[in-house]
Formats: structure tokens, C-alpha cells, sequence
């Protein structure tokens, strides 16, 4: 079998399936048998190359192809595609030997010791230096390989040097502030550096916040933006050089998006990836770990241009192996996540990693191979998936509808909100916008998690949890929404600090004030464990409001304590049909689920049993709608088209086992 990229858009000619690929781990016997195995499973890409940078330059300017040329031709033998990855995460001990100071330092001065993961300052013009070489080696060598089909930069940028606050850094830190401010002057006004004197005459006197103790939240956060924007500089030095020998393959890296803010701002980077992949772990503390599925999908498919399918570059088989407690996934878990990231937009399925390393770090992270070997439940499964997945391969390409709701998520806000003193230190941004994500996912809506720049067409409710840091630009379209008739609900701590961290005077949320006829004079955060109780029976914890009704309905009120009497949740309804609703309270997730229900029609699968997710995708002639049972029961559910996994008709009524998956196909497109 043989093919090449140009023969599609996407890499693979059906979903891809695979994982990262270690064969350096392994001797060349095992390699054969990998590739049987793989062949067996279904599998039609791995991630070559990933950490390899110190087996193929194996001293400064010395290379050593022999074994990559090996497996890149025993892979392209047996009819398997290449995602081939730039080394550059994992620097060679002769470079760090050579040059320790590339290695990160951490806000205590604290030099980072060789031996970890992505070990170099991303400010660094000497490891850039070395990295494009290899870079570029790699590309002259491989590039034009049949099965070479995309490539992978780095590996998880930002995870394990995503600020670095070196000498290097701080010079490049003020090299950005200048390009972003021009004088210090506005510099000054922009971070109110009167503020306990902290007053600058000139760039240079200008640090990272380095050390502990209360900063400016302004140079926080513009150093968190800075930091974001170097480690996307090297990506795309890394891009150009790549893009410069191989033009026509496509090239990405690998985000990390989930619940809460990302290390660095990827929905900011998502326009430089031909293809937008992500790596998606759960916890096991999580009570749900199919809605953080969700979620990340939800806001993966949301920074896609025109919501393309993207491509779940990593997830695992069943344990990891950096959690505290490490949980095994239950019989028919990965195969649940896996359909789930499809149903939610993916176009392939990989997983860390292809066989379970019998020595480093992650020794113990499951794979596709688990150190028992293919006589086991986890590699049955994994066979399984791929023939799911070979069953799905029409689903490749196909879109997801429109979601009707559409929630506000911004990884600066969440920097803003989290980093610094705030009234109550303990809230998390993530836990703020995954609950009311968790109401809306409960009632089978399709939900878009949405950059603040995003075009608000086409929605009829929108969701701004939490969006500390509101711009005008957001604040405007915020409004023009309602403006156009749609339904705006504005949640606690919205609104409250501009671009550059400064409140807002006049009243909190002051971004959103006017729009919801409402403004705060005092916030009312909760001690631990205290709860509040609304006059409608809602209740919930963490934070209240001391809130002035100016042009509002009042929806609920606090039921006793010292708020009792004043308003909660409010509305305002707008002349054009538009609605603006204020929750001042942190409502609990019972409460949170009634008021999403109140807010939107009953979506068509809204009267499945609890547990029962549905997700749509189609192209212009079909539609497959994926049924994931994550209860224990056995359900039927009306449907009514052809049962992709089993080749089955369904003629009005779906058989769904507990734990399992479902995929019916029907003639109707959209």
C-alpha cells in the first residue's frame, strides 16, 4: 500500500490511528513484531522521531541516520504513514553539556538540572541555533519520503519550559515590551506602575517577576503573553524551515488543551497549524472525565478554521503515569474517549505511546502494547477501536452542526484571574467555565467553547463565565449579540479588569455593567465551607455579590444571611428581542442545570436518559450521529439509518448496551 499526501488532504486516507513510536527504545527484533502488531490493529500513522534528537546527531554536527533510515523504510514497507517530528523537545546531552546555559531558570533563579522534559530557554539563539540544523537535516533527509505525511514540531511546547526567567528572557522580555508599548512611559500608564513606586525611567530596569511575594498583576500577566509569544516564535522558525524543503506537507504541533488555562495561549497559535492536533489526558480524581472529553473537543473543534476536524495527537490506552494515584481506565473506557474525541470533531485517534517503555520516566504510562503484550484486555481493545475506526472512515471530513450554544473562554483571563491576589484565591477559572459547560453538556446540547474574538453568529445563547479580563473589542460583541436577539448570560467575575489588568471603575462587572442593567458594589466571597440559598431553592457555594438592580428583572433573591433580600439572578430584556441575564452567585451544578434548561429549547436529544451523550457530524449528504452509553445500564433510543459499528439497520429503535458506543449513518446531510 502506498500513497502520499497530495493524494489527500487529510494525511491519512481514512481516520488515522496510531501513536507515538519509539522504536530507539527497543531492539531491531521487536520492531518486526511492532509492525505486525500495528498492521493487525489497524494502525496507519505514528509520530517518529519525538525524542531521537541525541541517537541521530549524536555530536555537534556528527550524524548517524542508520537506524532511522531503517524503520522509516520498514514503516513505508508495511504500508504505515509518518508523522515525522522535529526532535528539538528533548536537547542532547552534548548540548547541554556544551551549553548549560540554554537550560530554563525557574522565578527563584533556580537553573533547571539536564534530564527533564523540553530542558531550554525558548529565548535562547543558541538552542535555536542547534535546533534548525537539526531541523533541517531532517528535512533534506526525510522530507520527500513517500510515507513521510506531515510534520510534528517539537512535542508539547510550553510543558516543561513554558516560563523561563532567565537573563536571556528578561532581555527578550523587554525587547516585546518595547514593540508593545513604544515608550515606558505607556508602559507606566498601562500597568499603573505608581503603585508602590514601582515607576519606570527606562526599559532596561525592567525585570520577569522573578522571586515570591505580591507583583504587579500587569507585568504578570504581560510576561505570561510574552512567554506565550516566544515559545510560538519557535515554532514557527521551526515551520519555515520545514516549510522552506517541504512545502506541500502539512505542519503542526501537538496543544494541550482541557479545562483550564493552557500554559501557553493556543487558540492564539491555532492559525499557524495546517492541521490543529492536541494531546487530552483525564484525572483520575475526576467524578466525570467524559465531560473534560467534551470539553476539550468542544473548544478544539471551536478554534479549527470553519470547525475542520483536528486530530487527537495523544491520549491514553489506560493509566498514566504523573497523577498522584495513577487510575486504570474501566473495561470500555478508551474506546468511550476515543469515539467521543471523533464525535466532537477528530479526524484520527493516537495515543502516548505505541509499546510501554521498560525503562525512563514513564516506565509506567500505559500504551497500545502494554508490558504484558498483546494477550491482554488493554490491547484487545485497542484492536477493537481500530476496526470502529476503519468501520467510521466516512465520518472523515465531516463537520459538526452549529451548536446553538456558544461559551467564552480566554486563556488571558484565566492568567488574570488566577495569578495574583484576588478576593477569593481559591477559585479555579477551569472549575468556573466547566460548570456551566457541565449544564449545557448535560442537556445534549452541542456547545461551542469559543475564543473571544470569535464570530457570534448563528448562536442563540452565549456563555461568559468568569472572563476576568475583558477587552472593549469582547465587551462589544458581547453586546452586539444581544443587540441581534440572541440570549447573553454574563457570570460572576466578567468583565471586572481591561487588556491591561486595571479594573474597571464605576461598578462591577464594569465590561458588561450597562449591558446587564445591574452593577455590584461589593463582592461577598465565602469562607470555606459556607453555602448560600436562593429564594427559588438554588443553592451553592463560593461567592456572592452585593448587587444594585438599575434596569433589570429580578430573578431570584438570597434567602437569608446578610444578603437576604438582594438580588441574585437578574434579566434584562433589550428591544430587540435580546436578553441579558447576570448570575451573580456561585450556583452549584443542580442549579446551573435548571437555569441552562431555562435558557434554550429542549434540544432534539434532550429526553435521553442521564449518561446518554449524542454528538452529530455530517458532510452534504449524511449525517452519523455517535450515542455514547457512560452509564451502566442497557437503554434504547429512537434512531432510525444504519449502525456503522456492528453494519446493522436501525429501524426506529437503537439498542444501547451499557458502556458502549453506537454510530448510525442516515442519507440526511446539512
Amino acid at each position: 500500500m502506498t500513497w502520499s499526501h497530495g493524494d489527500n488532504a487529510w494525511p491519512t486516507r481514512g481516520l488515522s490511528y496510531g501513536a507515538d513510536y519509539n522504536p530507539e527504545q527497543w531492539d531491531t527484533e521487536v520492531w518486526e513484531e511492532d509492525v505486525r502488531l500495528m498492521r493487525q490493529a489497524g494502525v496507519n500513522l505514528v509520530s517518529l522521531g519525538v525524542f531521537s534528537w541525541g541517537l541521530v546527531e549524536v555530536a555537534d554536527g556528527e550524524f548517524d541516520w542508520g537506524w532511522m533510515d531503517e524503520i522509516v523504510g520498514l514503516l513505508e514497507e508495511h504500508g504505515i504513514a509518518i508523522d515525522l517530528a522535529t526532535p528539538t523537545a528533548a536537547p542532547p546531552a552534548w548540548l547541554l553539556a556544551a551549553h548549560p546555559e540554554i537550560l530554563p531558570v525557574e522565578r527563584d533563579m533556580r537553573q533547571h538540572w539536564p534530564g527533564a522534559r523540553l530542558g531550554w530557554c525558548p529565548s535562547s539563539p543558541v538552542f535555536r541555533d542547534h535546533a534548525l540544523r537539526i531541523v533541517r537535516a531532517l528535512a533534506d533527509r526525510y522530507g520527500h519520503r513517500e510515507h513521510v505525511v506531515m510534520w510534528h514540531v517539537s512535542n508539547e511546547l510550553g510543558g516543561g519550559n513554558g516560563r523561563c526567567y532567565c537573563d536571556t528572557s528578561a532581555a527578550a522580555f523587554r525587547a516585546w515590551l518595547r514593540r508593545r508599548y513604544g515608550t515606558v512611559d505607556t508602559l507606566n500608564e498601562a500597568w499603573g506602575t505608581a503603585f508602590w513606586g514601582h515607576t519606570y525611567r527606562d526599559f532596561g530596569h525592567i525585570l520577569p517577576p522573578r522571586g515570591d511575594g505580591a507583583k504587579n498583576p500587569s507585568l504578570v500577566l504581560d510576561f505570561d503573553r510574552f512567554s506565550s509569544d516566544e515559545l510560538l516564535a519557535h515554532y514557527l522558525a521551526e515551520r519555515e524551515v520545514l516549510k522552506s524543503v517541504t512545502p506541500g506537507l502539512p505542519v503542526t504541533t501537538n496543544f494541550m488543551v482541557g479545562a483550564e488555562p493552557d500554559v501557553v495561549d493556543y487558540p492564539r497559535w491555532a492559525r499557524h497549524m495546517d492541521i490543529v492536533a492536541n494531546d487530552h489526558y483525564t484525572r483520575s480524581t475526576d467524578p466525570v472525565p467524559e465531560q473534560d472529553v467534551a470539553l476539550s473537543g468542544d473548544r478544539m473543534r471551536a478554534m479549527t478554521t470553519e470547525r475542520r476536524p483536528w486530530l487527537l495527537m495523544e491520549h491514553s490506552t489506560s493509566a498514566v503515569n504523573w497523577q498522584p494515584r495513577n487510575r486504570a481506565k474501566t473495561p470500555g473506557e478508551m474506546i468511550r474517549n476515543s469515539l467521543s474525541h471523533v464525535g466532537h470533531g477528530a479526524d484520527g485517534v493516537l495515543f502516548f505511546q505505541w509499546r510501554a517503555s521498560r525503562a525512563g520516566a514513564e516506565q509506567f504510562h500505559s500504551a497500545m502494547v502494554p508490558h504484558a503484550g498483546e494477550d491482554t484486555e488493554v490491547h484487545r481493545d485497542v484492536r477493537t477501536l481500530g476496526g470502529h475506526l476503519r468501520s467510521l472512515a466516512p465520518v472523515l471530513g465531516s463537520r459538526a452542526p452549529r451548536a446553538r450554544v456558544g461559551i467564552l473562554f480566554d486563556d488571558e483571563a484565566g492568567w488574570a484571574l488566577t495569578k495574583g491576589i484576588k478576593p477569593n484565591n481559591h477559585l479555579s477559572y477551569g472549575r468556573i467555565v466547566r460548570d456551566w459547560h457541565h449544564a449545557f453538556w448535560r442537556l445534549n446540547e452541542t456547545i461551542d467553547v469559543l475564543p473571544p474574538w470569535s464570530d457570534l453568529t448563528g448562536y442563540e445563547v452565549l456563555v461568559v463565565p468568569g472572563l476576568f479580563l475583558t477587552d472593549d473589542g469582547t465587551a462589544a460583541r458581547v453586546r452586539g449579540f444581544a443587540e441581534a436577539g440572541g440570549t447573553v448570560v454574563v457570570g460572576f467575575l466578567s468583565g471586572i479588569v481591561d487588556e491591561n489588568d486595571q479594573v474597571r471603575l464605576g461598578g462591577y462587572p464594569g465590561a458588561f455593567r450597562d449591558l446587564l442593567g445591574v452593577w455590584c458594589e461589593e463582592f461577598r466571597p465565602l469562607q470555606e465551607g459556607e453555602r448560600f440559598t436562593l429564594d427559588n431553592g438554588w443553592s451553592g457555594t463560593d461567592w456572592t455579590e452585593l448587587l444594585r438592580v438599575r434596569d433589570a428583572e429580578v430573578i431570584a433573591r438570597y434567602a437569608g444571611g446578610p444578603l437576604g433580600g438582594h438580588p441574585a439572578i437578574t434579566s434584562r430584556s433589550l428591544e430587540s428581542g435580546g436578553r441579558a441575564v447576570y448570575v451573580s452567585a456561585g450556583l452549584d451544578r443542580d442549579a446551573l442545570l435548571a437555569l441552562a434548561r431555562s435558557l434554550t429549547p429542549p434540544a432534539a436529544a434532550a429526553s435521553l436518559p442521564d449518561g446518554v451523550e449524542v454528538l452529530v457530524r455530517r458532510n452534504d449528504e449524511e449525517t452519523f450521529t455517535f450515542y455514547i452509553n457512560h452509564t451502566g445500564e442497557d437503554v434504547a433510543v429512537a434512531a432510525r439509518g444504519r449502525e456503522m459499528l456492528r453494519d446493522e439497520p436501525v429501524g426506529g429503535t437503537l439498542h444501547l448496551p451499557a458502556g458502549e458506543v453506537r454510530v448510525v449513518r442516515s442519507g440526511t446531510g446539512g
